[in-house]
């Protein structure tokens, strides 16, 4: 049986996630390429295929599979009649809590818990009162835009970059997924030495030792789909023997450092619970006092800037010494450097493309990647 399923990614992100799926033989299908979905992209694929994108995907935020496309809903009782009709019972145990959310958009239904309401009445009229003794709730997201309604139910349940391994976080955290999408889009080859000076809790250098280990981000997690009636632990089993005896042996030497003794602890800690410490050589120093390995290779970080930790103070000094450090110790590498600032990264001196935009914790961000020369 194939679902109609979608990725939700974060601005930015879609055409890495599609890069993602092609990598996992899953298609996404054809958009309108003039007018693609912002906010993620739909594919088709069978249960194994739902296991293994949530199983594998570094840049989703979830995966979501469609259970009612593009219906009309212009009143409350259409609305729950429709509902009424849906399969609730392939995803859902007679009794068990949902958590539904809704956003309604140009619609004659407008006040988002009286759908919720709704569609809850459907699914107790198919399934049953929920239960208190179930402790886990399934989500539900509902979306109503000019009248027509679009039921998806989440396969993932906790965020794709909840990985499990980052319990402490120094300040002004970088998602796991938005750091795995820095080192795809400045094409990291997972062979050659990877540099982060301002590695904070170290999300950036161990998403790149998961990377070239070939370590997949949902191993050791438990999803949403876990507790569907028709969940196969056979196929689940079988995609993560799979997935073990695809990871690799070798890792290129990977450096982060800080110059916050507390957040090079952290980083320690987290690299620890993801398995891969003994991957990556942490240590405690300025920018001016990096090192780096013989050869070329990467430089992708995410500095200090004036929106998160270090609001209202002067951070020019700091980037220009950044940009004569690298091209006294890094001619020749690649760099990708996450900021909100234009004008601080112009202070680098470095021949920056800065054309992609992210978001980082609600804050634009640019990715300005280049070439120290």
């Amino acid at each position: 049986m194939n679902f109609t399923c979608y990725a939700v990614t974060a601005p930015g992100l879609r055409d890495l996630a599609a890069h993602e799926l092609e990598s996992l033989s899953i298609a996404s299908a054809n958009q309108d390429s003039s007018n693609p979905d912002p906010g993620g992209l739909d594919f088709r694929t069978d249960l194994a295929g739902l296991y293994r994108a949530n199983l594998h995907l570094r840049t989703a935020s979830r995966v979501l599979i469609r259970l009612g496309n593009f219906f009309y809903a212009r009143t409350f009782g259409e609305l729950r009649d429709s509902a009424a009709r849906l399969t609730w019972e392939r995803f859902l145990e007679p009794g068990q809590p949902v958590e539904i959310r809704v956003t309604c958009h140009k619609s004659k239904l407008y006040h988002s818990d009286a759908v919720a309401e709704r569609i809850g009445q459907a699914i107790e009229a198919r399934l049953g009162q929920p239960s208190p003794q179930q402790k886990t709730a399934q989500g539900i997201l509902v979306r109503l835009v000019n009248d027509r309604l679009t039921v998806s139910i989440d396969s993932s349940g906790e965020n794709l970059h909840k990985r499990g391994y980052r319990q402490a976080s120094a300040k002004a955290p970088l998602r796991e997924s938005l750091a795995a999408a820095l080192l795809m889009a400045c094409s990291w080859d997972k062979a050659s030495p990877l540099l982060d000076p301002f590695c904070g809790s170290g999300t950036i250098p161990i998403e790149a030792a998961l990377l070239a280990l070939n370590i997949a981000p949902g191993l050791n997690r438990r999803f949403a789909f876990m507790d569907w009636p028709g969940f196969d632990n056979t196929i689940w089993q079988n995609l993560q023997t799979e997935a073990r005896a695809t990871q690799r042996k070798d890792c290129p030497p990977i450096l982060a450092s800080d110059r916050d003794e507390g957040a090079i602890r952290m980083a320690k800690e987290n690299a620890e619970r993801a398995g891969v410490s003994a991957r990556i050589a942490f240590s405690h120093r300025a920018v001016s006092a990096i090192q780096r390995p013989e050869g070329a290779g990467w430089v992708i970080t995410n500095p200090p800037y004036g929106g998160r930790v270090s609001e209202n103070k002067d951070l020019r000094n700091l980037y220009a010494r950044f940009g004569t450090v690298l091209r006294e110790k890094c001619p020749g590498w690649t760099i990708g450097i996450l900021s909100s600032d234009r004008a601080l990264l112009g202070q680098t001196g470095l021949k920056l493309d800065t054309s992609m935009r992210l978001m980082n914790g609600g804050l634009p961000v640019i990715l300005a990647r280049g070439r120290v020369a």
